[in-house]
């Protein structure tokens, strides 16, 4: 319960531009000033749930999910179970944005917001690889049409 109380003191912090990581076991300590790893001992999708459920409660912020794009070939015979985690990640992810990124550009993306926005990283139990969850954080009440109207306005009344 560390996790969530920690998850609940940092989440009315953050802001577009910061990261939530659910991470598999063998996730690297990462060293950037700006980024925290907490140990969860707990399920994965159990984590990604209650993230996207805190997330979703906010008024500021709104999820953007990545996903490696190595996990759909990570074979059953392998890693027994990753059927079925896919499967069970599908359905808690239906409805939302995802986005998939082969696994080292979405750690270049992190470690580069790293060097000035927060990254919290939450550590499960899961050891199939590939499996981590990676939500950046966006503005919730000014989408991309918003931003795009805004810029519109600006940029026509420069003339």
């Amino acid at each position: 319960d560390d996790w969530q109380a920690r998850l609940k003191q940092q989440l009315p912090l953050l802001g577009h531009r910061n990261w939530i990581l659910i991470v598999d076991s063998a996730y690297p300590l990462q060293t950037s000033q700006g980024i925290e790893t907490i140990e969860t001992s707990a399920d994965q999708l159990a984590v990604m749930k209650a993230v996207l459920t805190a997330v979703d409660h906010t008024i500021h912020v709104r999820p953007i999910v990545y996903l490696d794009a190595e996990l759909p070939f990570i074979p059953e015979q392998d890693y027994s179970g990753v059927g079925a985690y896919r499967e069970e990640l599908k359905r808690s992810l239906q409805g939302r944005p995802v986005r998939s990124l082969l696994h080292e550009q979405i750690l270049g993306k992190i470690g580069e917001a790293g060097k000035t926005y927060k990254i919290l990283v939450l550590k499960t139990t899961m050891t199939i690889p590939y499996t981590s969850v990676f939500i950046q954080l966006d503005c919730k009440y000014l989408n991309d049409a918003g931003e795009q109207k805004l810029r519109q306005a600006m940029k026509a009344s420069a003339r």
